[in-house]
């Protein structure tokens, strides 16, 4: 179903953001370029009157795994791979972003006002068809069009939902969909709750100047249906639950980052990022952490990992060229991998342009075999965006 933004919201966004931010159906044809960067959308500037992140805090769940609105950025990220009762296989993305417009200050009298908007990305992969499906919703905060909270934990915009149906959080169940494709997963079972960085705070440069908090869920069991393209699949995987929260997360020498997740077969999970700085490689920031079978995990030097791009993808949309097939080393686990994409088109072309797709992990431990799936994200890589597409 096609849904549209109230010129209202639209007008808030463009006066916060310096863009117009457009939410399309997949039908739509979208032009060359995506309205907005996503690097406007995190830039550094604008952050007078927001928290920061600056050093450790006490997480305490389930509340953090609500909204931190006194932040100006906000994402909840669920990934991961599924498989048919035939070995049909597919990837799934549903995120869901809150992004302030203004920093909090007093609660407002009108049921319609909100200085918060909600956006949410949700894509379907189909290894088999080759093919990959993606749509988005966007909406305020305000008369239930979009919002989160923590206990009970939800976050919805526009029908599509992340939310608990147990206590404290899980079982969970997400539920999105579009002309097409649609999805209704349970996630349930989880593993340890892994913070990133010093505790949490994730450092995103090398002077510390841009941080966020981050934790992670590295795998979650789950299953349910999905239809793409009129065919119903009952299916059954795991998923990866990522939550950030911040003011600033890129500085004005980066240009955007490569993100890899990595569930293995022998147990572990592996996440590392890439900053790219505009010097080059060699200045961009690295880090990771690594998280053993048993959900014991440990931060990872950028000195120890290795991340070099074996092929390379050209969007056909504004023929921008994104690496496509890494080598991804971790130097103390003796871990190598192959990570192939499980399609090679897998770019989001909604508000932001970005490539976030499914991949398949071969390679060894040790000279021992391992293989495993997981998620790659990569931001910054499309044709320079106009003059309005900036704050």
């Amino acid at each position: 179903m096609r849904y549209r933004v109230f010129a209202s919201l639209l007008a808030a966004v463009v006066a916060a953001v310096g863009a117009a931010l457009y939410a399309r159906s997949r039908a739509d044809p979208l032009p060359d370029r995506a309205p907005l960067s996503l690097q406007a959308f995190l830039a550094s500037d604008g952050v007078e009157g927001f928290a920061r992140a600056e050093s450790p805090i006490a997480f305490e769940f389930p509340r953090d795994h609500g909204p931190h609105p006194t932040y100006r950025i906000e994402w909840w990220y669920f990934t991961g791979h599924i498989e048919s009762e035939a070995g049909r296989r597919f990837g799934y993305q549903l995120t869901f972003f809150r992004r302030a417009l203004a920093p909090v200050t007093a609660d407002r009298a009108s049921a319609w006002a909100a200085n918060q908007v909600y956006m949410a990305h949700f894509a379907i992969t189909d290894g088999a068809a080759g093919t990959h499906e993606s749509a988005e919703r966007l909406s305020r905060a305000a008369v239930g069009l979009a919002g989160a909270v923590g206990e009970p934990f939800r976050v919805w915009v526009d029908g599509w939902s992340a939310e608990s149906t147990g206590a404290p959080t899980f079982p969970m169940r997400l539920r999105a969909g579009d002309e097409g494709v649609s999805m209704d997963l349970v996630l349930d079972r989880p593993k340890h709750i892994v913070r990133h960085g010093d505790d949490g705070l994730s450092v995103k440069t090398t002077d510390g100047s841009a941080a966020s908090y981050y934790y992670s869920i590295t795998r979650v069991n789950t299953s349910g249906e999905i239809d793409v393209n009129g065919s119903r699949h009952a299916v059954t995987g795991s998923s990866w639950i990522d939550r950030e929260w911040s003011t600033s997360v890129l500085d004005a020498q980066h240009v955007g980052w490569d993100w890899f997740s990595v569930q293995l077969n022998d147990g572990a999970e592996l996440m590392c990022f890439r900053m790219r700085h505009a010097d080059g490689p060699g200045a961009s920031y690295v880090t990771g952490t690594y998280v053993d079978a048993g959900g014991s995990a440990r931060a990872v030097d950028g000195a120890a990992i290795e991340i070099n791009a074996v092929g390379s993808w050209k969007s056909p949309r504004d023929g921008a060229i994104y690496p496509s097939g890494w080598r991804l080393s971790l130097a103390r686990e003796g871990i190598s991998l192959d990570l192939a994409p499980l399609v090679k088109d897998q770019e989001m072309n909604l508000s932001f342009r970005y490539w976030e797709g499914a991949v398949c992990a071969t390679g060894n431990r040790g000279g021992a075999p391992l293989s495993g799936h997981g998620y790659v994200e990569l931001t910054g890589y499309g044709a320079p965006q106009a003059a309005t597409a900036k704050p």
